[in-house]
């Protein structure tokens, strides 16, 4: 998403409970955070957070965390939240290569990847969240069997994450090439991007990859 930059956007991020200023220190203990120990999903890159509070909203019994690098984009997000009171969600500005230095080991059961840049120029591909790099990253953090979803609509960076995943100790699951015309549709909260992508008559691809100890 590119947004003009707000002036005081990180200012303004501290008016909302649902932002977590120096989230760092958390780590490890976020469940002090929220109050108990429920399952911690995280979704990286949060655009303007219908997913996220959507599903925060459905599932009380799970603590999210939208993790974010650009302030005036977590301020978008975190104004969905102004006239609601949703204890379970948290936003945080980081960066996702660092996601090790917010969370502990085995302390984040899910990790969602929605609509991530495909970086398609090959130079480029290292910068790709489903990269060997950041899937080191990921496994580090996650519990043994953790899950990382993931949602595209460039078919060459589902393919790419598809294999990379199969490189890295991930099991796949729930593949599909049409996710809105599969058995998962029911099920699926539609994104900001997703809902524009999809009127356009635009395939969406999805897929699970179960994290496997070694």
């Amino acid at each position: 998403m590119r947004l003009r930059n707000i002036p005081g956007a990180e200012e303004a991020l501290r008016q909302y409970p649902t932002f977590v200023d120096q989230p760092a220190r958390y780590k490890g203990r976020w469940k002090e955070r929220f109050g108990n120990d429920h399952p911690i999903h995280v979704e990286i890159g949060c655009g303007k957070g219908r997913f996220i509070t959507t599903l925060a909203a459905r599932h009380p019994e799970t603590n999210f965390i939208a993790v974010e690098l650009k302030a005036e984009v977590v301020l978008r997000a975190a104004q969905r939240t102004e006239q609601r009171e949703i204890p379970n969600l948290a936003f945080v500005q980081f960066n996702a290569a660092m996601l090790n230095d917010l969370f502990a080991e085995n302390e984040v059961d899910r990790i969602y990847l929605n609509f991530s840049d495909p970086w398609p120029k090959k130079r480029h591909y290292k910068r790709r969240l489903t990269y060997k790099s950041f899937l080191d990253v990921y496994k580090q953090v996650l519990k043994p069997y953790g899950e990382i979803h993931l949602k595209t609509d460039n078919e060459n960076l589902f393919e790419f994450s598809l294999n990379q995943f199969s490189n890295e100790r991930f099991r796949l699951r729930n593949i599909t090439f049409d996710l809105h015309h599969s058995a998962l549709a029911e099920e699926n909260v539609m994104t900001e991007y997703e809902e524009r992508f999809s009127s356009r008559g635009q395939r969406i691809y999805r897929t699970e990859a179960i994290y496997l100890p070694e």
